[in-house]
């Protein structure tokens, strides 16, 4: 029995702690701070083949299958960007495809990032939940 939280219980976790900030800019620090808390991404990973399309900035990304879980690496050149992929990666890695697969990205709507994030760091947010949710289909097939 796993004693992780699940990916939903993750988005749960992730609106409680912004809550506790009252505007957007402590918010966005926030972000920034958990995007600095990324595990190293070796520069041998940095290939044009990992890189995810459709982000400004330039944003990587490298998942292996371990057992039943799916385990992703992601860094970026953006903080912000970076504490995007924080959040992705505390949703989505380490849980299994079908899972993955089965986990509705609500977050977006909840945190109200939909709304405040720029039209360019929007997308580049969709094309790596894309990535994600491409994997997993492709693990579970």
């Amino acid at each position: 029995m796993t004693t992780e939280p699940s990916a939903e219980q993750a988005q749960q976790a992730l609106l409680e702690e912004f809550q506790m900030f009252d505007n957007w800019m402590d918010r966005y620090q926030y972000l920034i701070d958990m995007g600095k808390q990324l595990p190293p991404f070796p520069e041998e990973w940095k290939t044009e083949e990992r890189k995810i399309q459709g982000c400004q900035s330039n944003v990587w990304m490298h998942y292996r299958r371990e057992g039943e879980v799916l385990r992703f690496d992601a860094i970026s050149d953006a903080a912000i960007v970076s504490g995007l992929i924080a959040i992705l990666m505390r949703i989505y890695n380490a849980r299994p495809a079908e899972e993955i697969c089965a986990t509705s990205p609500h977050f977006l709507q909840d945190l109200g990032l939909d709304k405040h994030l720029s039209p360019t760091r929007s997308n580049g947010l969709h094309a790596m939940l894309e990535k994600i949710y491409l994997i997993a289909k492709s693990e579970t097939a």
